[in-house]
Order: structure tokens, then C-alpha cells, then sequence
């Protein structure tokens, strides 16, 4: 049955399995230190990572959410799309993915060290013990619990990186239901099919939402409206060059 997926679809999803089970049971914290995606500002930051965040998963259920969404809806856009313009759909939704994210932490980068510094905080400091390579200690200027929280949450942003296909995975899925709007989809906590065109507009609503709630829960939800955003755009390009199945 693996045979009969797509190349790009199959090997992307192989990839992305060899690297969890490296990440995760081998060299996690080199790799994920490495690989997964810090805030472009952060002293953990390398260009690289702007790609290879996108083969990173957190956890089993991340990357099988991620793999089976991508084996759902990938094969049918790889035929119908080529593998290059494929190619470009997954890999520029998920780059629009991590531009969006650090789009907002950099707002809220900015509201914190504002903040630090209407306290007379020193903001390097915090930038300098986020970095993965740091051996010193750990103490601040801080002394007040708003200066103490600050500097936790600017710690936390410049350490904590994003990582997994999601950006991608929801491009991918915004340009098939831009393409094929009517297709009907069926979920398992969905008790009957729902077409396409319904499902694209839900997934950014809730998606902003929970971003701007602040209920993100440990996922990048910004990641999320970015690559579906890009996957929209995109497929609405080439929406017009394109035979469509019946």
C-alpha cells in the first residue's frame, strides 16, 4: 500500500518518520536544539531551521496527526498539481507557517521587553542565558514578581521552539479545498461528510481564535492560519490551469 503513494507524498512522510525516531530516541536535545525552529531573535536561532522544523515532531500523536492528514489529501495534489508545483505548495505553506508565528511573537516580543525596560530591567541578560549553549547561572536582576514573570516570559519565547509539518500539512489542506471545494470529507468526530469548502474557513476561524485566546496549549496555532493562508493562495493561482476531477 506505501508503494502506491506518490513519490514526493512518500517520501516526505519517510523522512519525516526517520527523523522523529532519530529526534526522539537517539540525539533529542542536540537535534531539537539544531533543527526545530527558535524565534528568528533568539540567541538559539540558525537559518537552517527555517526548513528543517517542517520534519520535526514533538510527540507520536503529532507527527501521526500530521502524516495521516498528509496521506489523506497529498497524493490527490501531487497528480493533480506535478510534483514541482507540489513541491512549492508544501514547503512555501509551511515557511508562510513560521513567518505568521514569529510575526506574533515578535509583537509579543516587543510588549515584554517594553515592558522590562519601563522597570529598568536588563533585557540582554535573558537573551543571553536562553542560549542552549549557556552554563552559567541562572540568576536575574529581577526582584519583583511582574519583573520576575517578564523575564520568564521572554526566556520561555527565546527558548522554546516550534517544530512539525503543520504549517505545511494545513497548507496542503487549504489548497484542496480550494481546489475541490465540493469533495466530501469524512471526520471521525464528524457523524457525516462535510465538503471541502466548509472545512477550509472553519480551521482559520478556530485557528485564529485559539491564537488570540492565548489557548495555544503547546501548538503553534498562527503556524497553522499561515500555511493554510499560503495553501489558499496558491491553489487559487493555479486553480484555473487546472483539470479538475468530477
Amino acid at each position: 500500500m506505501f508503494n502506491n503513494i506518490p513519490p514526493i507524498t512518500r517520501n516526505i512522510i519517510i523522512i519525516n518518520i526517520i527523523v522523529f525516531i532519530i529526534s526522539n530516541l537517539v540525539y533529542r536535545d542536540e537535534l531539537f536544539n539544531a533543527l526545530a525552529a527558535f524565534y528568528p531573535f533568539s540567541p538559539n536561532f540558525h537559518s537552517w531551521q527555517i526548513i528543517t522544523h517542517m520534519f520535526m515532531h514533538g510527540s507520536l500523536m503529532h507527527i501521526l496527526f500530521n502524516m495521516l492528514t498528509l496521506w489523506s489529501f497529498g497524493p490527490v495534489l501531487e497528480q493533480s498539481l506535478g510534483e514541482k508545483k507540489y513541491l512549492i505548495l508544501y514547503f512555501i505553506s509551511g515557511l508562510g507557517g513560521f513567518f505568521l508565528f514569529n510575526l506574533w511573537n515578535f509583537i509579543e516580543v516587543q510588549q515584554i521587553t517594553s515592558a522590562m525596560e519601563a522597570l529598568g530591567l536588563n533585557v540582554s541578560e535573558i537573551y543571553t542565558k536562553a542560549a542552549a549553549s549557556y552554563k552559567g547561572n541562572m540568576n536575574i536582576t529581577a526582584n519583583t514578581q511582574e519583573g520576575v514573570e517578564l523575564s520568564q516570559s521572554l526566556y520561555n519565547v527565546l527558548r522554546t521552539p516550534m517544530v512539525g509539518a503543520s504549517g505545511a500539512i494545513f497548507g496542503v489542506v487549504a489548497a484542496f479545498a480550494t481546489l475541490y471545494p465540493d469533495a466530501k470529507l469524512i471526520f471521525m468526530f464528524i457523524p457525516f461528510p462535510v465538503k471541502a469548502k466548509f472545512i477550509l474557513p472553519i480551521i482559520i476561524i478556530v485557528s485564529i481564535f485559539l491564537g488570540f485566546s492565548g489557548n495555544v496549549g503547546g501548538i503553534a496555532h498562527f503556524a497553522h492560519v499561515g500555511g493554510a493562508l499560503v495553501g489558499f493562495l496558491l491553489a487559487l493561482s493555479w486553480k484555473k490551469h487546472l483539470y479538475r476531477f468530477h
